[in-house]
């Protein structure tokens, strides 16, 4: 377990990523009411821990539909397929609810990852012997190799038909190798690379949220070596339902539209093991419906990605049901698509960002329950970050200035014709503008739809029900939706805007950016990434590519009567972090 204390060397400066965290995401708790976790503030990794009794069950509510069975993909890249997965996948450690605290997770690791040297960057991981996965195979450094390689970017040649949604960080890995019969890991990074958060190599948190099994590919008759038998494995675990686990449930049955059940791995070797029969996942993704389905017992309880105040407020009304609200970690922005005809111009697109008024859209949506936001003026640091620079106010992006908007586009040949924004005698637009069906999103999108018809520039809002096809497709003009963050930050440019990253939905290309981007995964200390990552950022607020909103307020819920259940903000998995121990009170 790493904690903050004194350190020397690399080590250092790895307990600075759980500072700077912390000050971006804080704690459980929050500022706001809280009923049943009260001790969730003093006590955030141990709150409503308690006996568990044997059996039961658990229905989950998951907010939206995950877009494939494995999360490296574009389309399976969202937190509700990583909620879908969780307790499956087996991985080398998460950061617990406090931000401070980064858990190793020693069902999996014999001893905790060592850092062999800098020159090259090498660090190792050891295995339990009795990691095995569900049908008796061991878990090995094969698992480790297999799932680096399927994140690996096509140019690496690793893997032929791979669609890694943000491979930087694993294109930076010369080589994965395994002794010990496979039960020690060493990792070796190319020469001029290095990563200060390798100790959270393939964990909870990262693009693949654990290990993939290596094995299966050879029973589908693939050979994982083969680049294009890779790219096949890759397909089929993207598409397949998985009935393999590593962790401590498994996946019995179910699809990706409505539920998924998970029942306890009967061969999981961990020291803790699942009491409850049965978790049943259910994808709901109508907002009304929540609440009586709480009332009512078809669902037990959740913790939404959205923020709804009406929801808010009948629960915190509900006697029976534990709730707590606080800052979270992912934060609403507004993207372009870059490949659009008109939104190629960098004129047009500094415009509209301009004229829309991210405090009218926080105030609207947060005001009347957080009345003490903040939007975000930086993409990757908040303002409580040592390392945040305010990027976007002097810009006067997000100000909703209207006249200075119509400025821009005046200086850049656009006329406006009437009420219809018009260049060279063609009208401008119209632009998708698209979504999810939230509440919050849905008034984004409206408010948004107002701001942009006051420069003469026409949207036409389109919901949609799957976020991850929607971007993945490139289906929009402009989009709104959130980036689910946790304490580690070095992997997040590459991820956002790098011109080959799988995540770069809108398809942003910048030199300059993908060299700034490339040297914050090469650099040693965090203080050296954050400088370069603050440089990348502030190209792409120039470029007007991507304006942020606020880090949106996470809730959760649970009936009473469950143990061992409390929200996690610092994990896209949030409450289901810990899965493996919740049950329900032993009498």
């Amino acid at each position: 377990m790493l904690k903050r204390k004194s350190v020397t060397g690399l080590a250092a400066v790895l307990t600075a990523a759980a500072m700077v965290a912390t000050a971006c995401t804080g704690g459980n708790g929050g500022d706001g009411e809280v009923r049943g976790w009260e001790d969730c503030s003093e006590d955030p990794n141990t709150c409503n821990s308690g006996e568990r009794a044997e059996g039961g069950e658990i229905t989950w509510m998951v907010n939206s539909v995950p877009g494939a069975w494995s999360l490296i993909s574009p389309e399976g890249g969202s937190v509700y397929t990583s909620q879908m997965l969780e307790g499956v996948l087996p991985y080398v450690g998460q950061w617990a609810p406090d931000g401070e605290t980064y858990e190793h997770n020693m069902d999996l690791l014999a001893e905790e990852p060592e850092l062999l040297g800098e020159d090259p960057f090498r660090f190792q991981f050891k295995l339990r012997p009795e990691a095995v996965w569900d049908d008796g195979t061991p878990i090995t450094a094969d698992d480790f190799e297999v799932t680096w390689k399927m994140a690996t970017s096509p140019a690496e040649g690793h893997c032929d038909g791979c669609t890694s949604r943000s491979p930087e960080e694993y294109d930076n890995v010369e080589k994965v190798e395994g002794s010990d019969d496979g039960k020690t890991v060493t990792v070796t990074l190319k020469e001029g690379k290095a990563n200060p958060e390798w100790f959270g190599f393939l964990d909870a948190h990262g693009i693949s949220g654990g290990l993939h099994p290596a094995h299966l590919a050879e029973e589908q008759g693939l050979d994982v070596d083969d680049p294009k038998d890779l790219g096949e494995y890759f397909q089929w675990l993207n598409g397949t339902r998985p009935e393999y686990s590593g962790g401590p449930y498994k996946i019995v049955e179910g699809d990706l539209e409505r539920q998924v059940i998970k029942e306890p791995n009967e061969n999981y070797y961990g020291t803790t093991d699942p009491t409850l029969d049965k978790v049943i996942i259910r994808f709901i993704q109508d907002e009304s419906t929540w609440v009586p389905a709480l009332s009512n017992g078809e669902i037990d309880g959740g913790n939404p990605a959205q923020y709804n105040a009406d929801i808010i407020e009948q629960i915190k009304g509900m006697g029976t049901v534990y709730f707590d609200i606080g800052p979270g970690p992912s934060w609403e922005h507004i993207d372009l698509n870059t490949e659009n005809k008109w939104l190629k111009d960098v004129e047009l697109r500094r415009a509209i960002f301009t004229a829309i008024d991210v405090s009218e859209i926080a105030e609207r949506n947060f005001g009347a329950g957080f009345p003490d936001f903040k939007v975000k003026t930086n993409h990757v640091f908040s303002a409580d970050s040592p390392y945040h620079q305010d990027l976007i106010s002097e810009t006067g992006q997000g100000s909703g200035d209207v006249e200075a908007a119509k400025k821009i586009l005046t200086d850049a040949g656009y006329e406006l014709d009437g009420d219809t924004l018009t260049k060279d005698g063609d009208k401008v637009g119209p632009f998708r503008l698209r979504a999810t069906d939230t509440v919050t999103r849905s008034t984004s999108m409206q408010i948004i739809q107002s701001q942009l018809s006051d420069i003469g520039v026409t949207t036409n809002i389109e919901v949609t029900d799957d976020l991850g096809a929607m971007l993945g497709g490139q289906d929009y003009d402009i989009a709104q939706f959130g980036w689910s963050g946790n304490p580690f930050f070095t992997s997040s440019p590459s991820q956002y805007w790098h011109s080959e990253s799988g995540s770069n939905f809108g398809k942003y290309s910048n030199e300059k950016v993908d060299e700034l981007v490339e040297k914050v995964q090469a650099a040693t200390t965090l203080d050296e990434a954050a400088e370069y990552a603050n440089q990348a950022a502030e190209l792409v607020v120039q470029d007007a590519y991507v304006l942020p909103i606020l880090h949106e307020p996470n809730y959760a819920f649970v009936n009473e009567g469950y143990v061992n259940i409390r929200d996690n903000r610092q994990s896209a998995n949030r409450a289901q972090y810990n899965i493996g121990a919740w049950g329900q009170v032993a009498e």
